[in-house]
């Protein structure tokens, strides 16, 4: 079981978990996707889960909850006049997907501390109920850096087990501070990046993105990413733009 949560929204989430379920689906195995809320999207929209079924195949998709205004679970559940989602029951739910499959990937909502509701419980709280390790997305860019390090601060805090460090969004030409990022990004999480994914991939193919996946992940992951050769690879030189 695997909660992918973010340094805040839009970081590149959805793509992470779609890249971590297609290469599950493509070794054979059984994987389930859940969003324990999805907000922002209308009733007859597709969310979250559609483009993970669409970019890794996977059918088994769950979505608990969802609210129409693009704001945190608690504020849209509130905003809506709706009740929000009940997180034990949740927890109980995605226990129970995880007995018969092997593997359940949960994705949240926004950043680590996002509330679910406003008795105050957030992603933490269902990764730490769950018992599951948390795969953290980041930016590449300037800012990311103090953000990745309250993220991971806030986890340890809790006593979550970090599953790896991967960078949502990479471009085709990273600037200075994105090239120096990625050894302070592995000093933060005191282990070498788990991946890159590259810029647009949300907007291949299955078969193409599959093929990202495959580069953009670590081996632990089903990939072929290897940390300290793309960290050489793209290291600042005072010729860097």
């Amino acid at each position: 079981m695997l909660v992918v949560t973010g340094t805040c929204t839009g970081v590149g989430k959805t793509v992470a978990t779609a890249a971590v379920a297609s290469l599950a689906a493509a070794r054979g195995s059984s994987v389930a996707v859940v969003k324990p809320a999805q907000t922002g999207v209308g009733p007859d929209e597709d969310g979250d889960l559609a483009e993970i079924g669409r970019l890794a195949g996977v059918s088994d998709l769950h979505e608990f909850a969802r609210f129409p205004d693009p704001l945190s679970p608690a504020a849209a559940a509130r905003h809506a006049g709706m009740p929000p989602v009940d997180l034990p029951s949740a927890v109980a739910r995605v226990t129970g997907l995880a007995a018969e499959r092997e593997l359940v990937l949960v994705e949240g909502a926004g950043g680590l501390l996002v509330r679910y509701d406003d008795e105050g419980n957030t992603v933490a709280d269902l990764a730490r109920w769950l018992g599951a390790s948390v795969l953290l997305v980041v930016r590449p860019d300037l800012g990311t850096l103090n953000h990745t390090a309250l993220t991971l601060e806030a986890m340890a805090h809790r006593g979550l087990n970090l599953a790896g460090v991967v960078i949502g969004s990479w471009p085709d030409a990273p600037d200075l501070a994105m090239r120096s990022n990625l050894r302070d990004l592995e000093t933060l999480a005191a282990r070498p990046l788990a991946g890159a994914l590259p810029a647009g991939a949300g907007a291949l193919d299955p078969a193409e993105f599959l093929v990202a996946a495959h580069r953009g992940l670590a081996p632990v992951f089903g990939g072929s990413f290897d940390a300290a050769s793309f960290r050489d690879t793209h290291a600042p030189t005072k010729e860097s733009p």
